[in-house]
């Protein structure tokens, strides 16, 4: 698969997921993005904002085995991944896989369970692989998280360990739509009752393993220029001296933000990396690998807001 087949598929996806969800062309971009550099994204925002249907939909039009879990309270590592359970007819006991063991896993509400549940996912994440009593178990070469969480003000909420937030490619914060877009959403959706699936709105598969494995290989050959290196290197490092960030973005950061900016230079049809794609994902890549100083959070000054600073003021190679 060449870029432009990529581009096509990507343009594809988004034709058939706005066919049930209004906007958030960005997010369905992110999702993309994150799935072909081999990472996760995460999702922030408040309820109703489309942020489980989405990946719904994102699934469906990949053809990809989904797989949900709840997050509350009392969940624990073994509803997650699974455990042995003995069987009494064999005497023997017999893997029973949990939820996890799919290709694309919604962990909605993911900051609802303490943390050492939420630690279940880590070795998932980081190496797509689990292991139970002792012995490793595979997953799909194509696993990929959506994890959707609350604002942390809300009741109930616990905050992401720092090791798992950092597993997470993209962080990307969900808005209100725009009054337009809610009127499309009221009168698209206002006459039914339930929640429809993806299949019932007419959303279709437009790719597969195939296409996937095509569009995957398709990024390794993307070309990163020494320049662009550079940039890259510039940014993070900005972010390690700023007085507004009490701690910077590590190197693995940077090398996740070039991997990630591979790929959307081939969902745009590029054969190349461009600063461009640096300063778009600049910042749901680093929000959540960045810590605020005590003093920016006494001024409120918001972590995003010196992001943004940080990206305008590193200068892009021409």
């Amino acid at each position: 698969m060449n870029v432009n087949e990529v581009k096509a598929l990507a343009d594809a996806m988004r034709a058939e997921i706005a066919k049930g969800v209004v906007g958030q062309t960005d997010t369905v971009d992110l999702m993309l993005t994150a799935m072909l550099a081999g990472g996760h994204i995460l999702l922030e925002g408040p309820p109703g904002t489309a942020k489980t249907f989405l990946a719904q939909c994102f699934a469906r039009t990949l053809g990809l085995e989904f797989g949900r879990i709840q997050f509350t309270p009392d969940l624990m590592p073994g509803d997650i991944i699974g455990a042995n359970l003995f069987n009494f007819q064999t005497s023997a006991f017999t893997l029973t896989k949990g939820p996890i063991f799919c290709e694309l896993l919604l962990a909605d509400e993911i900051n609802r369970t303490p943390p050492k549940t939420q630690a279940a996912l880590l070795e998932a994440m980081q190496e797509r692989n689990v292991t139970i009593d002792g012995k490793s178990h595979p997953l799909s070469p194509r696993f990929t998280v959506v994890a959707t969480q609350n604002p942390i003000e809300q009741q109930g909420t616990y905050p992401l360990p720092e090791a798992q937030l950092d597993r997470f490619l993209f962080k990307q914060t969900l808005k209100y739509p725009s009054p337009e877009e809610e009127r499309a959403i009221v009168a698209a959706h206002g006459s039914r009752t339930g929640n429809p699936s993806p299949e019932a709105l007419g959303i279709g598969v437009v790719g597969g393993a195939k296409e996937i494995a095509g569009a995957i290989e398709a990024v390794s050959a993307i070309r990163l220029a020494d320049q662009i290196v550079g940039y890259v290197v510039a940014l993070i490092r900005a972010t390690r001296e700023t007085p507004d960030l009490e701690t910077g973005a590590s190197p693995r950061s940077g090398a996740m933000l070039a991997a990630a900016a591979r790929a959307r230079a081939a969902l745009e049809g590029r054969d190349y990396v461009i600063p461009d794609d640096i300063k778009a994902l600049a910042l749901p890549a680093l929000r959540h690998r960045v810590i605020p100083s005590p003093a920016a959070e006494i001024e409120g000054r918001l972590v995003d807001e010196t992001l943004t600073a940080l990206i305008d003021r590193i200068e892009a190679p021409r």
